[in-house]
């Protein structure tokens, strides 16, 4: 046996305890107050903020803080499950068994006596069987749709590309990029017809369609538009903590200067980035 074997308990075990441990923070009487004090929807926010930690830690690859946070996550599954328990809906071990039956069903190729695939093959096996189960799901909210399963808590961002693959596949969408490029014109002389209204709503309503047509073009050219706009984010706040820098390097308060002064500190901050690329 090895020395990890012994330095490390089986997950099972790992598992029991973290269990144990949601538990008696749960307990009305001995638990801890803010914990006890929780419910599904106040619970809900941090969900998908550790996921998105998640995220964060394998984009910066760093395998110590992706420990962390899956951590994290995982505790967030153990705490809706808790909550679940104590109304008396389910609890951990039927959510990891629904998950163990999903993947079992949804690899037929791997776990029964299909053939073998390639991964376009499995992709497109996976959409079928995914589509049949949302055909065999309770329809008491109207009838079935080619959108039926896409998430209302996902960020809208996420949430258009995958109406807009949802809609593809039932042949409703561009087979080519440059229609796009002439709708996101026809949204953008939208929008200024809006601001020349004067009305919110209506500024919102066409800024939004803007942003629908935008992701399209992302999911025509095969670029994940959440990557995109974190990837712009990214460099948005590099390009502003250089110009900070430079201004305290002039011995300057950046947030006194002037537009005109912020933009020369901007050109210029993109001038080092492309010499340093070149």
């Amino acid at each position: 046996m090895t020395d990890d074997a012994h330095s490390h308990p089986s997950a099972a075990h790992a598992m029991s305890r973290l269990i144990e441990i949601m538990a008696k923070l749960r307990d009305p009487e001995t638990g801890c107050a803010w914990d006890v004090a929780q419910d599904f929807s106040t619970i809900a926010p941090y969900t998908i903020e550790e996921a998105y930690e998640v995220a964060d830690a394998i984009q910066r690859e760093e395998m110590n803080e992706l420990k962390e946070e899956l951590g994290d996550l995982l505790f967030q599954v153990v705490f809706h499950s808790q909550m679940a328990k104590e109304v008396g809906a389910f609890e951990i071990a039927d959510v990891v068994d629904a998950i163990n039956a999903k993947m079992i069903r949804r690899h037929p190729h791997v776990f029964g006596n299909e053939d073998t695939r390639t991964a376009d093959q499995q992709v497109a096996a996976w959409e079928v069987i995914k589509a049949q189960e949302r055909a065999g799901k309770d329809k008491s909210n109207g009838p079935s749709s080619a959108l039926d399963g896409v998430a209302l808590a996902l960020p809208s961002l996420l949430r258009a590309e995958k109406l807009q693959k949802r809609a593809a596949r039932v042949g409703f969408d561009w087979t080519e990029a440059d229609p796009i490029f002439d709708k996101l014109t026809e949204e953008t002389d939208e929008v200024r017809e809006a601001i020349e209204t004067g009305d919110p709503d209506k500024i919102e309503d066409e800024l939004g369609d803007l942003l629908f047509v935008a992701a399209n073009l992302s999911r025509r050219l095969n670029v994940d538009p959440e990557q995109a706009l974190r990837r712009a984010n990214a460099k948005f706040e590099r390009r502003f903590r250089a110009m900070e820098a430079l201004a305290d390097e002039a011995g300057q308060d950046f947030a006194t200067l002037d537009i005109d002064a912020q933009e020369a500190l901007w050109q210029r901050v993109k001038h080092q980035e492309r010499v340093r690329q070149d």
